[in-house]
C-alpha cells in the first residue's frame, strides 16, 4: 500500500502536471491522457485522487488562488523586501501558474466564475484583515473596492502579453517587474490627484441625482401630467 506521503507527493504531482497542461491548451484542450503521461501516473489514478476532470481542476484552482493570496499577505510582513526580491529575481517560477490564470479566468464557464469568486474572497479577507490593523484607510464600499483591486491585480495577468509588449518585453520579465513595483506602489500608497475636486464634484453629483424629466413630450410615461406653468 501507498503511504500517505506518497499519495500526497503524487497527488501534488498530478496537480501540478495539469496547471501547466491546462495553462497551455486550456480546460478543453487538455486531456486527462496527457495530464497523466506528463505526471507519469495512470488517467485512472487521475480519477482516484480527484474523481473527474472538473475535480482536478476545482483542486488546480484553489492551489493557484492559496499560493497567491498568501503570497500577497506575506508581503506585509517583516520579510517583504527579502520576498519582493525573490519574486523580482524568478518570474519564471511562477509562469505555470501565471499561464493557467490567465487561460482560466477568460474561459466562459461556471467555474471561471468561481476562480474569480476565489479571488474575490481572498482579496476581501486581506483588505479586512489590513484595514483591522490599521495598515489601510476605511473604504466608502468595501464591496466596490474589493471588485475593483481585485480586477486591478488579475489585469495584468490577462492582458500580460500587452503589458510586455508595451515595454519591449518578451514577457513578464524582472526589467519589467522591477520597472513596474515602484509606480504601481506609489499609486496606492499616494494615489494620483494632489486635492479632492474631482472627489468632490462625484459627491455633488450624486447627492444631486434627480427623478425623471418632465419635459420629453405628451406621450413619455415620464411627463408630469400637471407641469408648472
Amino acid at each position: 500500500m501507498r503511504s500517505v506521503t506518497e499519495d500526497l507527493t503524487t497527488r501534488a504531482r498530478i496537480r501540478d502536471a495539469a496547471v501547466v497542461r491546462f495553462g497551455q491548451h486550456g480546460f478543453a484542450g487538455a486531456s486527462l491522457r496527457a495530464i497523466a503521461q506528463d505526471a507519469s501516473v495512470s488517467a485512472a489514478l487521475i480519477l482516484h485522487h480527484f474523481g473527474s476532470k472538473e475535480g482536478l481542476r476545482e483542486a488546480c484552482d484553489t492551489h493557484v488562488v492559496a499560493t497567491f493570496v498568501s503570497e500577497r499577505d506575506d508581503f506585509m510582513g517583516p520579510d517583504a523586501a527579502r520576498l519582493m526580491r525573490e519574486a523580482l529575481d524568478a518570474p519564471d517560477h511562477r509562469a505555470p501558474a501565471l499561464d493557467y490564470l490567465a487561460r482560466m479566468l477568460i474561459d466562459d464557464s461556471p467555474a471561471s466564475g468561481r476562480l474569480f469568486d476565489a479571488f474575490l474572497a481572498g482579496t476581501r479577507q486581506t483588505l479586512e484583515s489590513q484595514i483591522a490593523a490599521g495598515v489601510m484607510r476605511e473604504q466608502a464600499d468595501l464591496d466596490v473596492t474589493t471588485a475593483y483591486l481585485t480586477l486591478y491585480g488579475l489585469g495584468p495577468i490577462v492582458l500580460r502579453h500587452h503589458l510586455a509588449r508595451t515595454f519591449g518585453e518578451s514577457g513578464l520579465t524582472t526589467s519589467l517587474l522591477e520597472r513596474s513595483t515602484i509606480p504601481v506602489l506609489e499609486l496606492y500608497t499616494h494615489g494620483l490627484y494632489t486635492d479632492d475636486r474631482l472627489l468632490v464634484a462625484a459627491k455633488e453629483a450624486l447627492s444631486a441625482r434627480v427623478g425623471p424629466r418632465s419635459d420629453k413630450g405628451e406621450n413619455n410615461p415620464n411627463q408630469d401630467p400637471d407641469p408648472p406653468r
